[in-house]
């Protein structure tokens, strides 16, 4: 039986369930009396202070595999057992209703689970998991209740649950769990961050689609990448799945032999390949990979899952790291770009109907000067240690990046001040994502040392479509003429003006998009980090001479299918 839910984290992964069990609490129903209620208000903060202490503990322990920025999410954690609203309706259920420490907790959990639950947003009910996790570990302690027991590490299982929290994950060996089913979540929730950092495929969104449990000892097949599990295969799926999945693992052996090999053509062509980063701990993969430079550093993953804003001291460590990994070669940092589908927990933003045209990325950068000025001065002292650039994200106008570059100079004038050291003609390039930027390329060419096109968002603007609306999703077509023409519009005026421009969206990683990069002359590529050896190979077996002519059909060319089919069939003809 085949069930198709979501997938939340990429991969396959063949083998036996074991079945999390939903713990049920069993509560107390009398009333305290009065003189009791001081009792329960200390033992409420005893838990609290056990609870703290322990995602503390779980915080560092995780940090060890994963890094910083995922361990951060126990920040959000801690930062809601300090939430003065959350507590304040647990003593007030205390102290108004006489009801036992642990019953309060209860009830304020249910309270604010199904508040966010109503809440048309999907990030915000994903939150609601957060505080299910947190107030059960708080009812643990105060119950002296007992963690539940996973299988001992002596043969590896594929974890089922209702809903997996951080918590429960943080407590998981990668190295045993080999892929994960939940009934609720999505791409969105912390577990499916966490999940995709330890490289666990994750299916999620399971609930209501099941005819009967699945029960501990069934036979699971999950695919992570396109989001369905297998219920006790027969054998013709299982062979097929052992197959594909012994593919991917030989074939990612064999690409990783490319590692240290330029991406050169048959006949000489060079295509320079970066990362598109998140965190620190994803450089040394990146390396390894072979990525000459980091083409963009997504800083806003530094900004999220956490109590409150990184201090100056805190981004520059980070970005000093980076800087210093890479050695020679660029690190393009781009400023905050939240907004849109991006939200941080501690800093609120308006609510609007449509945020991915609203208030977003550098508009809200250049409204908070202070905060923009912070991460800039962490970015500049960075760049004494390596080839840091900046990016600015979102722009569609002149006066954007002039005043963008005016709070620049008053960050560097902060420095010499100080005395601190940093590099003085530190390269400051935009994004060219709206389709503004692009009609005015040649104009912000004289504002700019670089362009990067982030082809997700430019996509998404040009052609008027929400990619994660299912109803509309069929028509993003990152080949459709009107795309071909912004992109040669923008390397053009690049160019002329003597400015290197990269890409740096999901269709630098595209195989597709190779004989249009080699056309059109772009200087460099950004990718994720998975999708590095497989570019890199495609263009060690591609003729640029050939790719060229290809492109050159291509822009003759009057529907996205058409386009798409002939990049598809070069493809697959050259491997």
């Amino acid at each position: 039986m085949m069930i198709q839910g979501i997938g939340a984290a990429p991969g396959i992964a063949i083998g036996k369930a074991f079945v999390l069990p939903t713990w049920e609490w069993e509560l107390p129903d009398q009333k305290m009396d009065a003189v009791d209620l001081a009792k329960e208000i200390e033992r409420l903060y005893e838990g609290i202070r056990t609870s703290k202490d322990e995602i503390e503990y779980i915080k560092n322990e995780f940090k060890e595999i994963v890094g910083d920025e995922e361990s951060s999410i126990f920040d959000a954690h801690l930062a809601i057992l300090e939430d003065p609203a959350f507590m304040s309706e647990i003593q007030g259920i205390i102290q108004r209703q006489y009801k036992a420490a642990e019953v309060a907790v209860k009830e304020a959990i249910d309270h604010f689970v199904t508040m966010f639950d109503l809440l048309d947003d999907e990030y915000m009910k994903e939150r609601a998991l957060d505080i299910k996790d947190v107030g059960n570990r708080l009812l643990k302690h105060l119950l002296g209740a007992p963690e539940i027991t996973l299988p001992s590490d002596t043969q590896p299982y594929i974890l089922v649950a209702k809903e997996l929290s951080p918590s429960q994950l943080a407590h998981l060996n990668p190295d045993y769990v080999l892929g994960i089913i939940t009934m609720i979540g999505g791409k969105t929730s912390h577990s499916a961050i966490m999940a995709r950092a330890l490289g666990i495929p994750l299916v999620s969104g399971l609930e209501n689609k099941l005819t009967k449990p699945i029960l501990t000892g069934d036979q699971l097949i999950v695919d992570g990448d396109n989001g369905q599990v297998y219920i006790n295969p027969d054998s013709h799926i299982t062979e097929r799945y052992t197959e594909l999945h012994s593919k991917i693992l030989k074939k990612k052996q064999q690409l990783e032999l490319l590692a240290s090999v330029d991406a050169l053509t048959k006949d000489g062509a060079e295509l320079h390949l970066a990362a598109n980063i998140s965190s620190v701990k994803e450089l040394d993969l990146a390396l390894k990979y072979g990525a000459k430079g980091v083409g963009l550093f997504r800083t806003e993953f530094l900004y999220m899952d956490r109590p409150s804003l990184p201090s100056e001291q805190e981004q520059f460590e980070i970005y000093r790291q980076v800087a210093e990994k890479m050695g020679n070669y660029p690190v393009v940092i781009r400023t905050l770009d939240i907004g849109g589908d991006k939200e941080l927990d501690y800093f609120t933003l308006p609510e609007e109907d449509n945020p991915f045209l609203g208030y977003r990325a550098i508009r809200i950068s250049l409204d908070h000067k202070e905060l923009f000025k912070t991460q800039l001065l962490a970015i500049l002292r960075a760049s004494a240690y390596g080839g840091v650039r900046i990016m600015y994200p979102m722009i569609s106008s002149v006066d954007e990046v002039r005043r963008a570059n005016e709070i620049l100079r008053e960050a560097m004038a902060e420095l010499d001040e100080r005395g601190t050291p940093y590099n003085r003609d530190i390269p400051v390039g935009i994004m060219i994502e709206i389709p503004a930027a692009v009609t005015i390329a040649d104009l912000l060419t004289e504002e700019a040392d670089f362009f990067s096109i982030g082809t997700n968002d430019l996509v998404q603007y040009v052609l008027a479509v929400d990619r994660m609306n299912e109803q509309i999703a069929h028509m993003y077509h990152p080949y459709h003429p009107a795309i071909l023409r912004m992109l040669k519009m923008t390397v053009d005026a690049a160019h002329q003006s003597g400015i290197p421009v990269s890409v740096c969206g999901e269709m630098a990683g595209d195989e597709r998009s190779i004989p249009i990069w080699l056309k059109l002359g772009v200087d460099h590529l950004s990718m994720s980090i998975q999708s590095l050896l497989k570019v890199k190979h495609r263009t060690l077996n591609t003729s640029a001479e050939e790719a060229v002519k290809l492109a050159e059909e291509c822009f003759t060319m009057r529907t996205s299918l058409e386009i798409e089919q002939l990049l598809t069939d070069y493809v697959d003809s050259t491997k």
